[in-house]
């Protein structure tokens, strides 16, 4: 959704424009600078690491133990996680960036496994080693910058997707994800290129949830926002169904 659709959006406040913004923002983020306290100086420690999220939109990591930043959060769990959205802008302090402050801390999320190596597949050549773990940011405000002069600080509630009543979903969401990926390719590729400007190429769908999917290509990820909120997986079929008339109809 662009800057220009969110504010026609009824009721808009400017958190709440900006908060859906922030959301997509962190869908569709591959990466992040994670900052620690680095132990035991107190200096802050920035490092780089991949990003997953889970169906509410909590940000996922998938750290080692051996790691220095790992080391710091088992020290104190305050964190902080900067997502980079300026891409290839020429004057990158011009484009939108959010700095998430909260915890990160260990997960035994039922989800969290699945949901990071769709999104990350060369994960699974170490994410059964001993030394490593997932972690949740847990996110109690975040500070966004959308270029020179707009600037608002987000509560953390505002930036996750309401999950309740989406049990059937998240359950069915593997088979969605799969089916999609084996069956509708084209549809994907539609989603992307169509709906989303995204460059042709073998898209593939990595995570449904109730606002909407996530599609990724190499390093490129993309988010495909649902027209309203959906709770299992026949809401979801019809959607993606909708969807892709829409993409067809574009094409045309």
């Amino acid at each position: 959704m662009s800057v220009e659709e969110t504010k026609k959006q009824p009721g808009n406040s400017p958190v709440k424009e900006t908060a859906a913004l922030a959301r997509t923002m962190i869908r569709a983020a591959q990466k992040g600078a994670l900052g620690t306290v680095l132990q035991p100086t107190g200096h802050p420690y920035a490092s780089l690491l991949l990003i997953a999220t889970e169906p509410d939109g909590t940000p996922l990591l998938l750290i080692s133990k051996l790691a220095l930043h790992t080391k710091n959060l088992t020290a104190d769990q305050r964190a902080t996680l900067l997502i980079d959205a300026t891409g290839l802008d020429a004057d990158p302090l011009s484009g939108a960036r959010i700095t998430l402050i909260g915890e990160a801390r260990p997960t035994t999320s039922a989800t969290a496994r699945r949901r990071y190596l769709e999104r990350h597949p060369s994960a699974a050549g170490f994410v059964d080693f001993p030394d490593f773990s997932f972690y949740a940011f847990d996110i109690a405000t975040a500070h966004y910058i959308g270029g020179f002069g707009r600037i608002i600080d987000i509560p953390g509630g505002d930036l996750l997707t309401d999950v309740a009543g989406a049990d059937a979903l998240i359950e069915a969401e593997p088979g969605i994800v799969e089916h999609m990926n084996a069956d509708h390719a084209d549809a994907i590729g539609l989603y992307a290129t169509k709906l989303l400007g995204g460059a042709p190429g073998e898209w593939r769908m990595t995570g449904v949830d109730p606002e909407g999917c996530d599609l990724v290509l190499g390093a490129r990820a993309l988010r495909l926002p649902f027209a309203g909120r959906v709770t299992n997986g026949e809401e979801a079929r019809k959607e993606l169904v909708r969807l892709v008339g829409v993409a067809r109809s574009q094409a045309a």
